[in-house]
């Protein structure tokens, strides 16, 4: 069952290593079947190089297996709780990437700089605070979900319009309407920290991308109004 979700999980998973996102086994990608109340998610550990979609594994909402032979990917909770909160995401993607993580360990938001950012992140992309210590040692995986749908609560942020967060201390999540807009969006959330790096490198007080300029990027490729791209 399930073989053309698992195809595309297994699919996406392996664009993270092909994009460079991911180094050894750091990073997973899944997908969420919402009529079905499912979710095919990379297993725990997998070496890349042997992953196939028959490793995919499918679990229900409380994160029971119902289909696989493997554990499912340590994250999971993270991916199930981002589920419940964001009701509009179809795939959820978790990496290590260098310039994103950066940011995550210098507890850093991701300042718009330019129209890169822009044409993808409606503004700064956000950093979660730090996880305490109690939220650590209990339901570590959970609490991080939890986190990032606190952050985007408190900041009334949209998480269609702002596709990804990282996590203070952690790394980056990204999502989207379906796990290939979750990769997609794990890829620019990258690169657009490594401009910001660079930006700032050049000119330690850049300014960042004016909102009417910021409004014009975005909306022209997302929303009712977009004209990039072909219908």
């Amino acid at each position: 069952m399930f073989d053309a979700v698992k195809e595309e999980v297994c699919r996406a998973n392996l664009k993270l290593l092909q994009f460079g996102l991911v180094k050894l086994t750091w990073g997973n990608a899944s997908a969420i079947l919402r009529e079905e109340g499912l979710v095919v998610i990379k297993p725990s550990g997998l070496d890349y190089d042997i992953m196939a979609p028959e490793h995919m594994v499918v679990v229900d909402l409380d994160g029971k297996l119902v289909e696989g032979k493997l554990r499912p990917s340590s994250d999971l909770p993270t991916h199930l709780e981002l589920y419940r909160g964001f009701p509009g995401v179809g795939g959820i993607v978790h990496t290590h990437s260098v310039w994103a993580t950066s940011f995550a360990q210098a507890e850093r938001s991701i300042p718009c700089y330019g129209t890169t950012h822009a044409d993808n992140f409606h503004g700064a992309i956000p950093c979660s605070r730090l996880l305490s210590r109690e939220e650590t040692e209990s339901a570590y995986e959970w609490n991080t979900g939890r986190v990032i749908v606190e952050t985007f609560t408190e900041a009334q942020l949209d998480p269609l319009e702002m596709p990804g967060i990282i996590v203070g201390k952690h790394g980056p999540f990204a999502w989207g309407g379906s796990v290939q807009n979750a990769v997609e969006n794990a890829l620019v959330l990258e690169e657009v920290a490594h401009l910001a790096w660079l930006t700032e490198g050049l000119l330690p007080q850049a300014g960042v991308v004016p909102d009417y300029l910021i409004e014009k990027h975005y909306k022209r490729k997302h929303g009712p109004n977009a004209y990039y791209g072909q219908k």
